[in-house]
């Protein structure tokens, strides 16, 4: 049982559009509603993305990034927090994090996209010429 489980979590972490798409279907099937469905799917796999960017820099490069991914996390949470604040006078923490945490998902979401064609290019080219 553990190892199906463990299984079902690496799938997910190495192919986060998938875990994306499942979301997306479950709660499309439950709201009827397309643009909450992909609000909903955007928020939640944002952290599937996170990890997926951790593990194909730690493959590619065999070395753990995950200490600057969390810096880059932390950078991006204090810009969202410092434009909030003036361009509205107060910080309202739902709405700063929800804009941070969607941004989030753009920045690992073509962070996966790149780091997956270069891990591709990088292991079809290191096999052609060696």
């Amino acid at each position: 049982m553990n190892s199906f489980i463990s299984s079902i979590i690496t799938i997910f972490l190495t192919v986060p559009l998938l875990g994306f798409f499942i979301i997306y279907i479950i709660n499309k099937l439950i709201t009827n509603n397309t643009r909450k469905s992909i609000h909903k799917a955007l928020d939640y796999s944002t952290i599937l993305f996170i990890f997926a960017v951790h593990f194909l820099a730690l493959t590619i490069w065999e070395k753990s990034f995950f200490w600057i991914i969390f810096l880059v996390l932390i950078i991006i949470a204090m810009v969202f927090v410092f434009i909030h604040w003036r361009i509205k006078g107060e910080i309202i923490f739902s709405k700063v994090f929800k804009g941070f945490w969607r941004f989030n998902f753009l920045i690992f979401f073509f962070a996966y996209l790149s780091l997956t064609i270069f891990g591709i290019l990088r292991s079809a080219l290191t096999f052609t010429f060696s």
